[in-house]
């Protein structure tokens, strides 16, 4: 990687290098366990031009999305945010009910079905062709597609203008930021909003959150780095949120800059704690790389550890994150047996790299294992509620993230 994909600086520098890893959706099916699999290099770097955080674009999104094996309606919490979120948004944007949303990276239509069910007209823009066949399943109209410049002219041409567009959980996911930017600045009325939800880089750093990087995230944004990047497609950040979805989001309400105005008070604060924790210039970034290295030293010590007594430790979930976590700690079945996830999908499939067998939920119950390993960390409220179960056994629910901690599973 040569020049940054913000502002084509090659003032690159190393944040923290975690080895080569498959794609981390990538789950295997019994029958390719014995077939080679591919590994990238996965090595976040910094500009300290941009300040833009990212890593090489090696794997394309074309690889990644044409079919994808995360369904966001299985997180029942993350069902309740795009809930209040809509309610947020037409309160704010004053949406009526003839207005037009158009949501990128919609997924099942977890979200826009809030917007159906108020009557109101909507579209997603799904490049997956399976999640988008559920989303229209549900009776969410959904394009199978990547945004461009040029699709987001043609929605345009063909649906109007949005009042609101909305890009939650996509901004990191395309290595074309400036491209994105401009599709989305095609697709919104000139005096419309835009909503983007992204994990926020300081709290990545701050919480040793090194297992959200990974191939699907081509690049890490602060608020001062979002600016940039909106102000690439026309875009004027007004408004920011701080938010505790994935560990620490930012939530940025943009406009076109003719439309924008003067942004609030909010943005100036959050950009004072990114300036304060240093994430521009290089100390704020110095340390990572060594508290990284604690969490896997930590989480093999008791993995072993368990082993070395007898006890029996299982996973639950099997988010992208994780795969990060148990390539970069190197954790095969003989440490972790299985791990379970809700989603069907991945029932019978293996974790890329690391060959750990995913299997349904029931699991756990049945076999009442000493300790269950969480790797959606970023669920833990929602989860230790869902875990808790395990507690009539005297079974305990261990998180890797920001350090090990090991607690009751009790609601």
């Amino acid at each position: 990687m040569t020049a940054c994909r913000l502002c084509g600086s090659a003032a690159l520098e190393s944040v923290v290098d975690l080895g080569a890893t498959p794609p981390c959706e990538s789950f295997l099916a019994a029958d390719q366990l014995d077939q080679p699999e591919p590994a990238y290099p996965l090595h976040l770097r910094v500009c300290t031009d941009c300040w833009l955080a990212q890593i090489p674009p090696l794997i394309t999104p074309e690889e990644t999305f044409s079919e994808y094996a995360y369904f966001s309606s299985f997180s029942t919490s993350w069902v309740e945010h795009a809930r209040t979120f809509v309610a947020g948004a037409v309160h704010r944007t004053g949406l009526r009910p003839d207005g037009f949303v158009v949501e990128v990276a919609s997924n099942d239509g977890y979200l826009l079905k809030h917007v159906v069910d108020r009557g109101i007209r909507c579209l997603g823009v799904e490049p997956s062709v399976n999640v988008g066949a559920a989303a229209r399943d549900a009776g969410v109209p959904t394009l199978t597609a990547f945004l461009s410049p040029d699709t987001g002219a043609a929605v345009r041409a063909e649906h109007g203008p949005a009042d609101l567009v909305v890009a939650n959980n996509v901004y990191a996911h395309i290595p074309d930021v400036v491209g994105f930017t401009q599709g989305l600045r095609a697709l919104v009325a000139d005096d419309g909003w835009v909503s983007i939800e992204v994990q926020h880089l300081l709290t990545l750093i701050e919480e040793n959150q090194y297992d959200t990087i990974y191939h699907e995230h081509f690049q890490y944004y602060t608020v001062a780095s979002a600016i940039r990047a909106l102000a690439s497609g026309g875009l004027t950040l007004v408004d920011v949120e701080l938010l505790p979805t994935h560990g620490g989001s930012i939530r940025l309400w943009a406009r076109p800059a003719e439309a924008a105005g003067e942004p609030s008070r909010r943005v100036a604060d959050v950009l004072a704690r990114e300036k304060a924790a240093g994430l521009q210039e290089l100390s704020g970034y110095a340390e990572f790389s060594a508290r990284v290295a604690k969490v896997r030293r930590d989480l093999l010590k008791f993995l072993i550890g368990a082993a070395e007594r007898g006890e029996t430790v299982v996973g639950y979930g099997a988010p992208g994150k994780g795969n990060t976590l148990l390539n970069h700690c190197g954790i095969r079945p003989d440490l972790l047996p299985y791990t379970v996830d809700r989603n069907p999908y991945k029932h019978g499939r293996f974790t890329p790299g690391t060959r750990i067998p995913i299997l349904a939920p029931e699991r756990i119950a049945a076999d009442r294992p000493d300790y269950v390993l969480v790797l959606p960390w970023n669920l833990r409220t929602e989860l230790v509620e869902q875990l808790s179960f395990v507690h009539e056994w005297g079974g305990r629910l261990v998180f890797p993230i920001p350090e090990l901690s090991i607690v009751e599973a009790t609601s």
